[in-house]
């Protein structure tokens, strides 16, 4: 199967648009790119025939209903530096990584490795852990979801604590894009 790979970049940053683009090009032929500034530009150009998919985790969350059924070949560039440890589990570019680093990413995208499946890592997490994760990323404070859940605060925050152990993740932000990335909440359901 030799055939260009169709990649979509949205990305509002022209220079990472460029030198992402410059890197797929250089290490991995034949390609065929498309940018749009937008999401909004993708859409309206009505090409869904896209094999890669490269974007923001804004872009993402903002567009999750877009990405989600597209995740396996969707690629989204984060900072790195953010603290979303959790990411992992989903197709990702550190921005601030090195070149090499980088490249190893990418490679994964291609050969098909990622990891990330509807409710794979999900067998990780009790179905309790899973309410609790619900809530913390809907922005329930840790009384909040004793009472809604009918637990003590103690037993919230060993879930909590369970949580960021089994997923590596410890920021609200990586939970919460960790949540959206698995089906375990919407986009919509998310208070901004």
């Amino acid at each position: 199967m030799h055939h260009n790979k169709q990649i979509a970049i949205i990305l509002s940053d022209t220079l990472q648009s460029t030198g992402l683009q410059s890197m797929l090009i250089d290490y991995f032929p034949p390609v065929e790119i498309s940018h749009y500034p937008t999401f909004e530009a993708l859409s309206t150009s009505g090409n869904d025939t896209f094999d890669y998919y490269f974007t923001n985790s804004t872009l993402f969350v903002l567009n999750a209903d877009f990405f989600l059924p597209r995740r396996s070949k969707t690629m989204v560039l984060i900072d790195g530096t953010e603290g979303e440890g959790g990411l992992s589990t989903t197709n990702h570019i550190t921005i601030k990584a090195p070149k090499e680093i980088i490249i190893e990413q990418l490679e994964q995208l291609f050969a098909g490795d990622s990891s990330c499946y509807p409710g794979e890592n999900n067998k990780d997490l009790s179905i309790r852990e899973t309410d609790v994760l619900q809530l913390i990323v809907k922005g329930s404070t840790n009384k909040e979801i004793a009472d809604k859940l009918n637990i003590s605060l103690n037993t919230v925050l060993t879930h909590r604590k369970n949580i960021t152990t089994k997923l590596g993740i410890k920021t609200v932000s990586g939970l919460t894009f960790y949540a959206i990335m698995n089906g375990i909440i919407s986009g919509d359901e998310i208070e901004l």
